[in-house]
């Protein structure tokens, strides 16, 4: 981002997890508080990326998987005569996407679970942090209102 930028930067979908990278801006007086709210949002972020980017890989690796068993079962081959990637019919990819949520069940409800506490988390220290921007606002106005 320019160094005159005053907001957060999103950038494009990230090839392994699908999230948008975010480049957080840091005010040149940023408090303490703020830090601590920019940190938390950037430790999501973190999370949010490294369980993403582990989940898509499982999930095309298993794929490519069951794929590649159902056509060996069937006599195909991955590629058709034509070249072109032999597929499954969406019946058959439905037995997939079935077992591949039932397995992975236990770890997308920690991760929910850890979603929400970061993020629950983040939301009270925004609220601190509004909550002392209108107090130093108020603080500023009283002064300057009365000179």
């Amino acid at each position: 981002p320019p160094a005159h930028s005053r907001n957060d930067w999103i950038g494009p979908p990230d090839k392994h997890s699908n999230l948008r990278p975010v480049i957080f801006y840091v005010p040149p007086e940023e408090s303490s508080l703020e830090r601590r709210l920019r940190e938390a949002r950037q430790e999501a972020q973190a999370c949010d990326q490294r369980f993403w980017a582990r989940h898509n890989r499982a999930f095309r690796q298993e794929k490519e998987e069951f794929i590649y068993s159902r056509l060996k079962a069937k006599g195909l081959e991955m590629r058709d005569e034509t070249g072109q990637k032999a597929t499954l019919n969406a019946e058959e990819m439905a037995d997939f996407y079935k077992d591949f949520l039932s397995k992975n069940f236990r770890k997308h409800m920690q991760y929910n679970r850890d979603w929400y506490k970061r993020n629950f988390t983040i939301t009270f220290l925004m609220g601190q942090v509004a909550l002392a921007r209108a107090l130093r606002w108020l603080r500023w106005k009283k002064k300057n209102v009365g000179n």
